[in-house]
C-alpha cells in the first residue's frame, strides 16, 4: 500500500473532535509528515528498544527532516553549538497514517515550550505556576540570607571575632613560651644547691604563671563568648532561613516528581516519584523526565498516536566530560530515562534486548602458553573476562573448566568484551598475588594496537585525562577533573590512510574504557576507535587489540614475554 502524505515542511496542525458521554473538547496534533512517498510496509513489525539499536529507515527521515528545522533556526544556533539531544518517534495517527513528533532534551533559550516540538511532560517553567511561584520563594529567601550576611554590624562583628580569635591565640601562645623559658632557667638553678627559701620561690613563681595562664584564658573565653553571642543573634536568624530553604526546596523537588505522571501504552499512569522508589537509586535524579523519549512518548499516548519507532540524536559541539558526536544517534541514557521508559514501554510490542542474546559460545580462546603455574591466552573479541549479569560465557568459566585443580581468583586484569588480546591467568592464590602486585608498580608491559577513526596531528604523545563511571549512562565513562581517578596512556602512530590511524597504546593505569574513553574524548585524541559503539560508531567489531604482554614469571623470576598481531 503506498501513501502519498504531500510535502509539508511546516507543522501540520490537524484538529480532531473527540466525544465522550457529557461534552467534545479537541486536542490539536503536533504532527509532521514525511516529505517523500512512503511505504506503510516499510514500518518495523516491533518498536525500537531504546538501549541499543540501529536507527530505522524512518527515523532517519524524520531526523533528516528535524535537523533542517534545526539548521533554519538561526536564532538557537550560538547556544545549540555547545550541543543538545534531540529525538524522534514515528507514529500512526488515528486514520492509520504515518508522521513524526520531534521533541529535545531540557530546554531551549530558556524555554521548554517551542513550535514543531512536542511539549513537556509537566511544564515546570510556567511562569503562573507552583513551581516557578516557589523557586521565587526560595530566590527571596536567599537574597534575605545574602543581605542579612551584607549588613556593616554583621560584618563588624565577624571581623572583630575573628581579630578577637588571632589575638587570643598570640597572647596565649607568648605567655606559654616565656613558661617555658622560665622553667627550663627554673631547672637549671636547681642544679646547684637552693636554700629552701630559694626552692620556695621557685615554686611560687611556677604556681604564678600557670594561674595567670588560666587567667588569661578565662579572659579571652569572656571577650569571645561575648562576641559569638551577639554574633549568633544575626546566625540563628540566617540558620533558620537556611532551614526553611532546606525544607521548601526538598518539598517543591518531591512536588515535581510528582507532577512528572507519565503513561504507558496500557493507558497506564505512574509518577517519578512511584516509578523510581522500586530502583537502587530510590529517587529521581536531577532532570529526570525532560529528556526526549519520555516526552515523545507521553505526547503520543495523550494524543492517540501509535508509536512506531524512536531515535535520538546529538547536536552541537561534545560536552567535555561525555563524548557526543554531532548528529550520531544514541541510545536512551541508563540513569534518568531506563526506570521511566521501562514503564512507558508497556502495552508495546518492543524489540529484544540484543545484549541479552550470547552469541560468544562460539568464539575460540586461543592458550599460547601453559604451565603449572600460570597461561597466557588471547581473548576474543565479544567474548566476557569474568561472569556478568546477563550471564554469558566467559574467561573465568572457561578456565574453571580447562584447569580444575586450579585456585584462587584466576583472573589477574581483564579487557573489556568488545576488546580482544592478550591475558594472563594465575592459576595459584600465590602467583595471582604476585601478578596483580606486579600490575600495580607498572612493571608489566603492555601494548595495545588500535584503529582511530580520525587523523592524528601528532606522531607520539601522552594523554593525562582523569576517568570517573557515568552514573547516569553505565557503562560510559567520562572525564571528570574534579573526582575521576588518574588515567595516563602514551600512544604512538604507526601510519596513517585516508580517513584513519593506527597506533599503539601504552596504558601506565588501568582504568575501565580507559583507552576508548582516551581516543574518543575532546581533551584526548578526539578520534574515536573504529567500531566503538558507545565512543564513537558501530562496525563490526571494536577494532581494539592487546598485541603484546611482558612480565616476570613469579615462580621462575624469568622475563617472559608474548605477542599476538591483531587481525586487523
Amino acid at each position: 500500500m503506498l501513501k502519498n502524505f504531500g510535502c509539508y515542511s511546516k507543522i501540520l496542525s490537524i484538529f480532531v473532535m473527540c466525544k465522550n458521554e457529557t461534552t467534545p473538547f479537541i486536542t490539536l496534533f503536533m504532527l509532521h509528515r514525511f516529505q517523500e512517498l512512503i511505504y506503510s510496509e516499510e514500518c518495523p513489525k516491533q518498536f525500537t528498544y531504546p538501549f541499543y539499536y540501529i536507527p530505522h529507515r524512518l527515523t532517519l527521515l524524520a531526523s533528516d527532516e528535524v535537523k533542517a528545522y534545526i539548521e533554519s533556526r538561526g536564532d538557537w544556533s550560538s547556544e545549540l553549538e555547545k550541543g543538545k539531544m534531540f529525538g524522534v518517534l514515528v507514529v500512526r495517527d488515528h486514520n492509520a497514517e504515518l508522521g513524526f513528533l520531534a521533541a529535545f532534551s531540557g530546554i531551549i533559550a530558556g524555554s521548554n515550550m517551542h513550535d514543531y516540538f512536542v511539549p513537556p511532560v509537566f511544564d515546570l517553567l510556567n511562569p503562573g505556576g507552583y513551581f516557578k511561584e516557589e523557586e521565587r520563594n526560595i530566590s527571596e529567601i536567599n537574597k534575605m540570607i545574602l543581605s542579612f550576611q551584607d549588613q556593616d554590624d554583621y560584618k563588624q562583628l565577624k571581623d572583630t571575632l575573628t581579630l578577637l580569635e588571632f589575638e587570643k591565640t598570640r597572647d596565649l601562645n607568648s605567655f606559654k613560651n616565656r613558661m617555658k623559658a622560665s622553667k627550663t632557667e627554673r631547672e637549671q638553678k636547681r642544679s646547684s644547691e637552693l636554700s629552701s627559701e630559694e626552692e620556695a620561690e621557685l615554686i611560687k613563681e611556677s604556681q604564678f604563671q600557670k594561674a595567670e595562664l588560666k587567667r588569661k584564658e578565662k579572659y579571652w573565653q569572656k571577650q569571645i563568648s561575648e562576641m559569638q553571642i551577639r554574633l549568633s543573634q544575626y546566625d540563628d536568624q540566617i540558620q533558620q532561613w537556611k532551614k526553611e530553604r532546606k525544607e521548601r526546596s526538598a518539598n517543591l523537588q518531591q512536588w515535581l516528581f510528582d507532577q512528572f505522571s507519565v503513561l504507558n501504552a496500557n493507558g497506564e499512569s505512574k509518577s517519578l516519584r512511584e516509578i523510581f522508589t522500586h530502583t537502587v537509586q530510590k529517587t529521581p535524579p536531577a532532570g529526570a523526565g525532560e529528556c526526549a523519549g519520555p516526552k515523545l512518548l507521553q505526547y503520543a499516548y495523550a494524543n492517540g498516536l501509535t508509536p512506531i519507532a524512536m531515535a535520538e540524536f546529538w547536536w552541537g559541539a561534545s560536552p567535555k566530560t561525555e563524548v557526543r558526536e554531532h548528529g550520531h544517534f544514541y541510545p536512551a541514557c541508563k540513569g534518568k530515562c531506563e526506570p521511566i521508559l521501562g514503564h512507558m514501554l508497556q502495552g508495546l510490542d518492543v524489540e529484544p534486548n540484543p545484549l541479552a542474546t550470547d552469541h560468544s559460545k562460539d568464539l575460540d580462546m586461543e592458550i599460547l602458553y601453559d604451565d603449572p603455574w600460570l597461561c597466557v591466552i588471547c581473548k576474543p573479541a565479544g567474548l566476557l573476562s569474568v561472569p556478568g549479569k546477563s550471564g554469558h560465557d566467559n574467561v573465568y568459566d572457561r578456565i574453571i573448566k580447562l584447569y580444575p585443580e586450579a585456585t584462587g581468583p584466576l583472573i589477574v586484569h581483564r579487557l573489556d568484551m568488545a576488546t580482544s588480546g592478550l591475558l594472563v591467568i594465575a592459576k595459584t592464590k600465590e602467583v595471582h598475588q604476585n601478578l596483580q602486585a606486579q600490575f600495580k608498580n607498572r612493571s608489566v608491559k603492555k601494548r595495545y594496537v588500535a584503529l582511530l577513526d580520525g587523523i592524528l596531528s601528532n606522531r607520539k604523545d601522552e594523554i593525562n585525562l582523569p576517568i570517573s563511571p557515568d552514573f547516569y549512562d553505565r557503562p560510559r565513562q567520562i572525564v571528570d577533573h574534579v573526582s575521576g581517578k588518574p588515567a595516563i596512556t602514551y600512544y604512538e602512530v604507526l601510519s596513517t590512510g585516508p580517513t584513519f590511524t593506527r597506533v599503539a597504546f601504552y596504558p601506565l593505569t588501568g582504568r575501565t574504557h580507559q583507552l576508548r574513553l582516551h581516543a574518543a574524548a575532546s581533551e584526548g585524541l578526539n578520534s574515536p576507535i573504529h567500531g566503538d559503539e558507545l565512543y564513537g560508531n558501530k562496525a563490526d567489531r571494536l577494532y581494539l587489540h592487546a598485541e603484546y604482554l611482558s612480565f616476570t614469571h613469579p615462580v621462575t623470576d624469568e622475563v617472559i614475554s608474548f605477542e599476538k598481531k591483531a587481525q586487523f
